[in-house]
Formats: structure tokens, sequence, C-alpha cells
């Protein structure tokens, strides 16, 4: 690699905007050739809202999507969950994720009153 060029790319998924309480999907990130590593970058401004929850979709070809997972075992069983990153208090918020996937979608909500509240997401995508 050419010591003058990034071994990441950075996304702007949402620019900063009042959420809703529904989800609503930022642009799709499909530059992720070559790369294992999602860094979302979060600035939420809490506002009225109780909350902000933030979901995670992958894709192999732009139109299925499957939901981010998380597991947790007791006694030697698993349990696998919809993964969903919920954050209650205003602040600059950094997520790492293991990628290989070819598109990714970002997501965002918010829970209560919405007034006075934002986000904005960025995504960093590359090797480590």
């Amino acid at each position: 690699m050419n010591p003058n060029e990034l071994d990441y790319r950075l996304h702007i998924v949402r620019a900063a905007a009042i959420l809703t309480n529904s989800y609503v999907a930022g642009t799709v990130i499909s530059e992720v050739k070559d790369a294992n590593q999602l860094i979302i970058l979060a600035d939420f401004v809490k506002g009225s809202l109780t909350s902000v929850e933030i979901k995670v979709e992958f894709s192999p070809d732009g139109t299925n999507y499957y939901r981010e997972t998380s597991e947790a075992f007791t006694a030697g069983s698993g349990v696998v969950s919809l993964a969903e990153r919920t954050f209650a208090a205003t602040g600059a918020y950094r997520i790492a994720i293991p990628i290989k996937d070819r598109f990714i979608k970002l997501s965002v909500q918010g829970t209560g009153t919405v007034t006075s509240s934002s986000i904005a997401l960025k995504a960093v995508v590359g090797s480590v």
C-alpha cells in the first residue's frame, strides 16, 4: 500500500437531523470490498428523548438484509437475539463491528418525545 493512501473510507450515513419514533435508514454503505472492520461514529443530542436506538443490517446483494445479532450463553446453552445499540445520554459514541459483507445499512429511531433531539452517523470502513 502506498503510505500516502488511507486504508479506510469514511462514509456520511446520516447528517444531523431530528429523530422520529420509528426506524429511519441512512445511506447504505456499499464500498466494503476487502474491508473487515466497521466503525460507527454517532453524534447524539438527547433533547427530550428517553433514548436512541441504532440497528445494523448486512446484505450480500443490496436487497435482502440480515439484522446483526448477539449471543448469550448460560449453562452451555446459547440464545441469539437481534442486536440494537441504545444510548440514553448526549455524547459522541464509537462502535466497532467486524464485517465481511457487501452492503451495510444503519437505521436509527428515538424513543420518547423527539423535541430538540438529533443524531448524525458516520461510518469508517477499513481493514485491521
